[in-house]
């Protein structure tokens, strides 16, 4: 049970993040728990991180502020081990070097600084700029499948689902475009199709004729030449 000291310092550093929030952090308690609270920290631009969204939990013990939290991040990022406990210089990994006058601000604004380092620490990963390019891009869509998140964090799942719609509308709208490329080729084929029967109609009507005039020539000819031979035998009767 959490002291009434540690409640109302809680209660206060809450009402003081939403009223002055900090950059790239979203945080807030737990409904049925002060001492639990969640967290998505907004990868910064010019990093490996860049458009992910990566939520946690912070542990706080019942002798807070006198003693530190513990942290752990599970969405999967590429730099810490998730559900395990971070160590940082702020956490109940070193409570020696614990300092009372810290906040939930603070305390997050180092775990996303020290996020961005590449310092080795106990609960960090080594992997590669892609491997945390990759884990940044699908880090929303991975949140969104964890019921407590959803719940907490409704806001993230609006811009989610936003995006979702948008890529579906683009994708219909690509899918259309290349229906109504693949029919204007279509025509146009046809209608190359047609033109070329027509021409070939057209070469094929000419050549009839020239055939037709061909045949029709000879047969001109030897009518004039059966005229001309019936006048040249008719003359000598009518001289007679």
């Amino acid at each position: 049970m959490a002291d009434k000291s540690c409640i109302k310092r809680l209660q206060k550093e809450y009402r003081a993040l939403c009223k002055e929030p900090v950059s790239h952090i979203v945080a807030r308690p737990s409904p049925s728990d002060i001492l639990e609270w969640h967290y998505v920290l907004e990868g910064s631009e010019g990093t490996p991180f860049s458009g992910g969204f990566y939520y946690g939990k912070i542990k706080f013990p019942p002798e807070y502020p006198y003693k530190p939290p513990g942290i752990s991040m599970t969405t999967p990022n590429g730099r810490f081990m998730t559900q395990k406990k971070i160590c940082l210089s702020m956490s109940d990994f070193h409570p020696e070097s614990w300092n009372p006058m810290w906040s939930a601000s603070s305390i997050l604004t180092g775990l996303l600084s020290f996020m961005m380092d590449t310092s080795p620490t106990t609960g960090s990963v080594n992997t590669t700029t892609a491997e945390k390019q990759r884990l940044a891009k699908s880090s929303l869509t991975f949140n969104c499948k964890n019921a407590t998140f959803r719940k907490m964090f409704p806001e993230y799942v609006e811009k989610y689902e936003q995006k979702q719609l948008s890529e579906q509308t683009a994708s219909e709208q690509r899918v259309s475009s290349d229906a109504r490329h693949d029919k204007s080729s279509n025509s146009i084929s046809e209608r190359n199709s047609n033109s070329t029967g027509e021409d070939t109609k057209g070469v094929e009507g000419l050549k009839d004729m020239r055939r037709n005039r061909k045949q029709a020539f000879p047969t001109w000819v030897m009518l004039l030449l059966f005229s001309i031979f019936g006048v040249v035998m008719a003359l000598p009767l009518l001289q007679l």
